[in-house]
């Protein structure tokens, strides 16, 4: 049995970005910043450190992966993918990696209400009371 799953928590770096790729097929790709730390021997002090991780999201499913902007509390799942090419001016090839995203989950706290909204009286009948 064989497995490849990424679950990431953090925030995007800069807002997602609509591409196109072979077949003129629409795909959207964002970065996202996960941070850990640990306390260094040596010095007695915390270090940071931030890691960015390449997502793209293909289908429709990339349609509302466009909406996502630079900040953006997430976390996604998906499985890990290698990409290997030879750029034009390089001897080389360079490989890449990246999160194919099949699921994402918005973490930011809902945008509050307006105050006509705070002020509106809930309606209410006899038909709602239980008893």
């Amino acid at each position: 049995m064989y497995q490849n799953k990424a679950i990431l928590m953090g925030f995007l770096g800069s807002d997602a970005e609509v591409r196109t790729g072979k077949n003129d097929q629409k795909f959207t790709t964002f970065s996202i910043a996960t941070k850990t730390s640990y306390k260094s021997k040596d010095t007695g002090e915390y270090v940071s450190h931030t890691e960015w991780h390449r997502c793209i999201v293909f289908g429709k499913f990339s349609e509302f992966a466009a909406t996502l902007k630079k900040g953006a509390h997430i976390q996604v799942e998906g499985e890990i993918r290698h990409i290997e090419y030879t750029p034009k001016k390089a001897k080389k090839p360079v490989r890449t990696d990246s999160v194919r995203v099949t699921s994402i989950l918005k973490l930011d706290r809902a945008e509050k209400a307006t105050p006509e909204e705070l002020e509106a009286e809930p309606v209410t009948t006899d038909d709602d009371i239980p008893f």
